[in-house]
């Protein structure tokens, strides 16, 4: 029982984690589109950290059993309007 609620809540943390990363990543690429000259470097940079960051997290999912339609109905519910 206590090691099922410990693999519960590293599943949720890292839903959590995954979540976040993908919203960095989103922000990312909003930014580099409006992106004034000088920071075009700087939100590439911020792009590629971010998708290798949600990279990372989605192999270590998949490794703990998680699917990515899981953390996406996951997401949804968490962000539902209304």
């Amino acid at each position: 029982s206590e090691i099922y609620e410990k693999e519960n809540k590293i599943k949720t943390e890292l839903i959590i984690s995954l979540i976040n990363a993908k919203k960095d990543l989103n922000l990312a690429n909003k930014n580099f589109e409006t992106a004034e000259e000088g920071l075009v470097d700087y939100y590439t940079y911020q792009i590629k950290a971010n998708k290798s960051k949600v990279d990372f997290l989605v192999n270590k999912a998949r490794s703990k059993g998680l699917s990515l339609n899981m953390i996406e109905e996951i997401y949804f519910k968490k962000n539902q309007v209304g």
